[in-house]
């Protein structure tokens, strides 16, 4: 194992409110929080998803974004409220010290009581348009790779900003997220690399999509997730 500790900078939570279309809800607007939190099997204490059919549950339990994304964003695109502080992309945990290309599938870690595992990155959807009001900024998230990650909950316990985040134990050295993320977002099809992500534990949502585009030789229509339905 390679992965340094790092300190857990913001840990933060939202409720889901009305969103910019109509019946739309969302939590992306995570604010921090200076105590000490459950954790459970869905996440944390207080936290909240506007639409449980692809967001939060046992495998997106909670979301990580790293805080130095933010300078190579704000680079991009120039000044923005948003990138101010941590909690624009929708984040519970915030860090820096670690990105995609440092962390594996199935890492396993420790953060204050609870033992989390890393179980996917983060397929951006819609809500990040109308977040940052910048056309396409999910798909360019999608494609910079800076995307974040998600955990499933091993060890329910609790947490609190500063906590250390420590690996206790790495399983797929060869898959960071960088990686497997770049197989899933890939326009081409390379069945012996399809095949060999399928032998990982996937979860179930990536393996779905992995089976049928090995299945059907092609990549799947992404426009619904990126763009959504129109706004009236």
């Amino acid at each position: 194992m390679s992965l340094s500790a790092v300190s857990l900078d913001a840990l933060l939570t939202g409720r889901a409110v009305p969103f910019t279309r109509p019946g739309s809800l969302s939590a992306i607007a995570k604010e921090p929080r200076q105590t000490t939190l459950k954790v459970t099997a869905l996440g944390l204490e207080s936290d909240e998803q506007g639409d449980l059919r692809v967001h939060g549950g046992v495998e997106k339990a909670i979301h990580h974004y790293p805080r130095e994304h933010y300078a190579n964003w704000t680079a991009e695109l120039g000044e923005h409220p948003l990138l101010s502080r941590p909690g624009a992309f929708g984040e519970n945990f915030s860090s820096t010290g670690w990105t995609e290309a440092d962390v594996c599938l199935g890492d396993r870690i420790r953060a204050g009581t609870a033992l989390l595992e890393v179980s996917q990155g983060r397929m951006p959807c819609w809500k990040l348009n109308d977040r940052f009001e910048v056309t396409h900024m999910a798909l360019r998230v999608q494609e910079s790779g800076r995307t974040g990650w998600y955990y499933r909950v091993l060890e329910e316990g609790t947490v609190a900003a500063g906590a250390t985040l420590e690996l206790v134990e790495r399983r797929h050295a060869d898959w960071s997220l960088q990686r497997l993320s770049a197989v899933l977002f890939d326009k081409r099809i390379d069945t012996d690399t399809l095949r060999e992500c399928l032998e990982l534990p996937l979860p179930p949502n990536w393996r779905r999509t992995l089976s049928r585009r090995l299945e059907n030789g092609a990549v799947e229509d992404w426009s619904s997730r990126l763009q959504g339905s129109p706004k009236n």
